[in-house]
This record gives C-alpha cells, sequence and structure tokens, in this order.
C-alpha cells in the first residue's frame, strides 16, 4: 500500500493510525529483528521526552559486546540504500550533554519518532520536536523520524533542515516533487544521516535503526505501514483514499 495523503483527515483520525503504527513497529522489532541483547517498547519516558519506540538494551554485567553480533548489519559492509548520506562537524555542544537514560537503568540506544500534525502545526510544536531530536542525537542516541506530512511555513526545506541547523550551517532542501521524508541518524560528537525523500503515492523504504555507530537493522517500514492500514476503520480508509476535491 503506497503512502497515503494524511492531510485529507483531521489529526485525530492520524492519531489513531500513528498510535497503532508504533505498536506495528516495536512489535516488528521485537520479533526477531532486533539482537538478543536489546528490545523495543512504546510510548516509554526518556530524558523527559516522549518518544514513540524505544530500542533499549539490557545490562551486560561487565560482559565484553560480542565483536560481530548475529542479527545487526554493518555499515561498512552494507550501507543503507538511501538518497542521502550527510555526516556534521564536530559539535563542540556535544561533550556537554546530559545522557538520556531509561527510568529502569536499560540504557536507550535508539529511537523511533513518527511526526505528527502537531508538531507541524505550531511553531512551538516544530521548535520541540527539533529540540528533542537534537538533545538525542548529542547524547549520543540514534533516531529514525518519520516525516509524512509535507512540509509548510514552519519548515519550508523539510524538517531535517532544521534539525541539521542545530549542528552546522547548511542549505538542504527536499526536492521540490518528494516534500515528505524519513531520517536514520547516528547520535554522537558527528552526527551522520541517511535520508531519503518520499511523496504521497510511493512506497516507504526499509531503514536502519542504528544500535551504534557501525551497526543498524533493517526496519521493514511498509509492512508495518500496511499493517496498520488494514486495522484502520473501512470508512477512514475511504476517506483517505478519496480523490482530492476540484
Amino acid at each position: 500500500m503506497p503512502i497515503h495523503d494524511w492531510t485529507r483527515v483531521d489529526a485525530g483520525i492520524f492519531h489513531a493510525f500513528h498510535h497503532r503504527w508504533i505498536s506495528a513497529i516495536s512489535d516488528t522489532l521485537n520479533e526477531g529483528l532486533l539482537l538478543p541483547d536489546h528490545y523495543a517498547l512504546a510510548e516509554q519516558i526518556a530524558g523527559g521526552s516522549g518518544p514513540d519506540v524505544l530500542t533499549l538494551q539490557r545490562p551486560t554485567n561487565g560482559a565484553a559486546r560480542v565483536a560481530d553480533p548475529p542479527g545487526g548489519v554493518a555499515v561498512a559492509v552494507a550501507p543503507p540504500k538511501v538518497r542521502y548520506h550527510l555526516r556534521a562537524e564536530s559539535d563542540v555542544y556535544a561533550a556537554k550533554a546530559v545522557a538520556i537514560r531509561h527510568a529502569s537503568n536499560h540504557r536507550v540506544v535508539a529511537v523511533v519518532e513518527i511526526v505528527s500534525p502537531g508538531n507541524k502545526n505550531s511553531r512551538h510544536g516544530v521548535n520541540s520536536l527539533v529540540s528533542k531530536a537534537a538533545a538525542l542525537l548529542r547524547a549520543g542516541i540514534h533516531l529514525l523520524l518519520i516525516d509524512l506530512f509535507p512540509v509548510g511555513p514552519r519548515d519550508p526545506q523539510g524538517i531535517h533542515k532544521l534539525i541539521w541547523d542545530e549542528f552546522i550551517n547548511n542549505e538542504f532542501a527536499l526536492p521540490t516533487d518528494k516534500p515528505l521524508s524519513v531520517m536514520a541518524y547516528i547520535g554522537g560528537p558527528c552526527p551522520e544521516v541517511f535520508l531519503e525523500p518520499l511523496a504521497v503515492g510511493l512506497s516507504l523504504p526499509e531503514m536502519p535503526v542504528f544500535l551504534d555507530p557501525d551497526v543498524y537493522v533493517p526496519l521493514p517500514l511498509q509492512a508495518t505501514y500496511d499493517l496498520t492500514w488494514q486495522a484502520l476503520p473501512s470508512f477512514w480508509r475511504d476517506v483517505v483514499q478519496s480523490p482530492p476535491k476540484p
């Protein structure tokens, strides 16, 4: 099922879709996609922010990490297949950041976030999203951000441009024919991003969820989107798929 035009319904309908989608993503990560010492939880709180899906790592009790853990993909061997791969210069503020940790003392390594209308309908919403993303990256936490809403007056060049402005001066802009995007960030002093521009009618790509700067697991976004779409009431599926008004 291709990406739909979610501007045809109000924020409450997308919220219902959003809620089920994050559960589908969490389930997919936990059903053998993640490494054995990692797990995902939905709607958990980390460092005062409310990310959609957290990927956590169990304590290792001092045991060394396996050099080549099963299931993960090495970036050097199979780089994510996206249109843009960018790397920022060293961020002088990274050393001053407060590390975000889960209340259970399990280390947070990654966050999956789905942009909602509320993130874009006010300057405060945009600023809060950008500030949270930058704080996660400075804390060394990796981030997968999914934005299925077109650019607008508060993010005319896309959300990534605003996030990247927190680290470097940049002139990045999404292609005019692809105003949606998915962005996989590597957190740390020199953050990196793997970004794929998208548009209504296209399929969602497989995107990396980074567990460390060198290893990721590929998340099948389209499969999780399809599962969620089938659970949406048929009335609202018809509304979302209806032809645009002349």
